[in-house]
């Protein structure tokens, strides 16, 4: 019997959520504050990361974190401030970033990354879309013999989950990245991986929900809760009031704010991304990351994208052109032959991650709240865990097997 289902949130992991739940024949409306035309699912760098294993609560990432504070340019910026939650959330990390902990989060990680890539060749096979899919893999550059020491452990490891991995020298990378000059020492290769372009799937899942009866309602957002018991009745608007038997809370870095609504503490902290897009000929044919100044470049439809640093400062939009430069100083520096015009730096546009402590997303119901579901909390793969987290709302609401255990995505955990 299908149920009547609201989602808050318009993202990649709010979409996704409609889209399999409308499959399993739920009456679906999806609301959003914004006109669904923008934020980190359409600014992201557009990969799908098997190869990701390592969660951001990694061990040395507290030293690094304080090292890098005091340098607006660096890779990864923490704005000191004195905030209860800020405060919360950077104890609950820092207990996170031990190798055991991060060692027991690899071949999760890995299982939700995969589930994902299937599901997105599932998507592109059924011929309701025509979106921009390749798996070409993901190459990490290195420009220091001590970050190419670093990648191959995390690539060794790779290999024990059962990824294809290589540690390719400088001139085994010019055979495969035949038309670009490189300034690198060499590049591990995992072939796991694969991107897309996000600005173009967008658009696509939106008005495919639409034809198949989904209510997507754009610019209204949520003032006010009303609660029975240990239910949610209804989410009102500036406009309106959403009943509904299940609700969805796909809301990313907003989340904190709507489950502290419910009487529910879930730590989430916005993490700022950056992305430069270059409309001219680069060459660039496969996905890189450039890996002392952790910027992300992708081949999309018809562009490259430079992607990078993670500002972790509150909720704002606010460009800072130090950030902007740093990516694409990072990108001259290790493609000589680039250039990134002013005008291209101008246009930078930025999206908030949503960064759970120990790296891991929250899919799930909390024990205080029986009809909501929580999907958040993705940090840097919202983007690869769409339609796996989306496939994992839809078994939970419908009742059925599920295609993972959630066990370590509780909403409820404790750090």
């Amino acid at each position: 019997m299908g149920k009547n289902v609201v989602i808050i949130g318009g993202g990649i992991i709010g979409l996704c959520s409609a889209y399999y739940l409308q499959k399993e024949g739920h009456k679906v409306t999806v609301i959003d504050k914004s006109d669904f035309s923008g934020g980190a699912s359409y600014v992201n760098a557009g990969y799908i990361t098997p190869s990701h294993i390592i969660s951001l609560a990694a061990p040395g990432m507290i030293t690094k974190g304080i090292k890098w504070m005091f340098n607006p340019a660096s890779p990864f910026y923490v704005k000191p401030r004195l905030d209860v939650d800020f405060l919360k959330w950077s104890l609950a990390f820092k207990k996170s970033a031990t190798a055991k902990k991060v060692e027991k989060a690899i071949p999760i990680l890995k299982d939700i990354n995969v589930l994902s890539r299937e599901l997105y060749q599932d998507l592109q096979a059924s011929k309701a879309f025509d979106f921009h899919y390749q798996h070409k893999g993901l190459l990490m550059y290195y420009q220091t013999e001590k970050a190419g020491e670093e990648e191959w452990k995390v690539g060794q490891r790779a290999i024990k989950e059962g990824l294809k991995v290589e540690n390719l020298t400088k001139e085994e990378v010019a055979k495969i990245e035949k038309n670009i000059d490189l300034n690198i020492k060499g590049a591990v290769y995992y072939h796991s991986d694969a991107h897309m372009t996000p600005n173009e799937f967008m658009p696509q899942l939106k008005s495919y929900l639409k034809k198949v009866g989904v209510s997507i309602l754009e610019k209204e957002e949520v003032r006010n809760i009303e609660i029975q018991g240990d239910k949610v009745i209804a989410f009102y608007t500036n406009n309106l009031r959403l009943k509904a038997d299940e609700f969805v809370i796909a809301t990313g870095s907003w989340t904190q704010n709507f489950a502290k609504m419910l009487g529910i503490n879930i730590p989430i902290q916005a993490g700022k991304g950056y992305r430069i897009n270059v409309d001219r000929e680069t060459n660039i044919t496969i996905p890189a990351i450039l890996m002392e100044a952790k910027v992300a470049v992708t081949p999309m439809n018809g562009f490259t994208r430079f992607a990078g640093t993670m500002e972790i400062g509150g909720i704002n939009h606010n460009i800072n052109p130090t950030r902007v430069n740093a990516i694409a100083n990072a990108a001259e520096k290790y493609y000589p032959n680039l250039k990134i015009h002013q005008q291209e730096k101008d246009q930078a546009q930025c999206g908030l991650r949503p960064l759970s402590p120990d790296g891991l997303p929250y899919i799930g119901k909390s024990s205080k709240c029986k009809n909501v579901t929580f999907a958040t909390g993705h940090a840097m793969m919202g983007w690869s865990l769409g339609p796996a987290t989306g496939k994992l709302v839809s078994e939970i609401i419908s009742d059925k097997e599920y295609s993972l255990s959630l066990y370590p995505f509780s909403v409820d955990r404790k750090f």
